[in-house]
């Protein structure tokens, strides 16, 4: 007999509030990796990396940079307001998540750091389209005005360490309001080590917007409207990942954004390079044409992303992994431990 779908309940589960990491592992390849194989599970330090790789086997990073884009500011009235970035759409306008006790009205204005102002412009959901009234770009703006945009679980304000370990050492490219956290375990000395053991290593572009902290809030998933990411395969990927499938190899996905622009790239059938916007929404059944492991951090109760992992890993699979991890005091989130996933045959196209 076939399964019912599956309903957001179904990706619940209890998480002791200490568990959740408020800070970073004094070194980032000192954190714990999880492995996972259908019902196998390995304890792990993340340095051990390289031992489960192979000379050929192609790891994908997403080099997208983080940019200082929570603004805390107050509306005419004097009630505060929290802005996230999601995207610059012009030199002087944005769409931003916003968080207010009372959600200021189209028109209103929010008084900003620096003496800068913005007018709603328009409303959706918990996003507002905003013009700044700031003398210089806004990109620039967000650089000197902004802080680094922790994620809303983490409950103590930003510091200057966070300026370092809320960025992957190998970022580049300027656009994320968070971090691709599977990213923030690698070191130079481990990168040293996959590549001296003849690891490949490629890279995509996907700008993490502030809709990956949206919830899902619907039973029935089909109803979820997922938030939309700029994405960008380069042709020196998709060759790289040519040629590890020719030879038999691993393309191992260093987490869940890189593994969603693979996907969208190959959304056709075979992968292409180029550039787009994904609102690739993945839940248990989707078929996987690119990537055959994912390194992921572990992810909040009935969000996409547990539903991501579920569809890669099997759902029984992830729901007794999460299980183990609880008991075994494993950290959770953005600055939490990893895990490394093989893919259930099931998944696979």
């Amino acid at each position: 007999m076939a399964r019912p779908p599956y309903r957001l309940s179904d990706f619940d589960f209890d998480l002791p509030s200490e568990l959740i990491a408020q800070v970073p592992a004094a070194v980032r390849s000192a954190s714990r990796l999880l492995h996972v194989s259908g019902a196998k599970r390995a304890d792990l330090k993340f340095s051990s990396l390289p031992e489960l790789l192979s000379a050929g086997d192609v790891l994908v990073f997403n080099d997208t940079r983080v940019i200082r884009s929570r603004l805390r500011g107050h509306k005419i009235s004097g009630g505060r307001v929290e802005l996230l970035l999601e995207r610059i759409v012009s030199p002087q306008q944005a769409w931003m998540q916003l968080r207010a006790s009372h959600p200021p009205k189209v028109g209103a204005r929010i008084e900003l750091p620096g003496g800068a102002s913005a007018e709603v412009m328009e409303r959706d959901g918990r996003f507002v389209h905003l013009r700044f009234s700031a003398a210089i770009p806004l990109d620039d703006y967000f650089e000197r005005h902004g802080e680094v945009p922790l994620p809303p679980y983490v409950t103590r304000m930003p510091d200057a360490t966070d300026v370092e370990r809320y960025q992957t050492i190998y970022a580049r490219y300027p656009g994320a309001v968070a971090a691709p956290t599977a990213g923030l375990h690698f070191d130079s000395e481990l990168l040293a080590e996959l590549g001296a053991r003849g690891v490949v290593f490629c890279y995509i572009t996907l700008h993490v917007g502030a809709g990956t902290f949206q919830p899902v809030e619907t039973e029935d998933l089909s109803q979820h409207r997922m938030h939309r990411e700029h994405f960008r395969v380069p042709i020196e990927t998709v060759n790289a990942i040519a040629k590890a499938r020719a030879a038999r190899r691993a393309v191992v996905a260093v987490g869940t954004t890189s593994l969603r622009a693979l996907e969208s790239s190959a959304a056709q059938g075979q992968l292409r390079a180029g550039e787009g916007e994904t609102d690739l929404f993945i839940t248990p059944g989707y078929r996987f044409r690119v990537v055959d492991r994912l390194l992921t951090n572990f992810h909040l109760p009935k969000s996409t992303l547990l539903m991501l992992v579920s569809a890669f890993a099997g759902f029984d699979a992830i729901r007794a992994a999460y299980a183990h991890a609880i008991r075994e005091r494993y950290r959770f989130f953005s600055y939490g431990d990893a895990m490394l996933l093989e893919r259930d045959s099931a998944a696979g196209a």
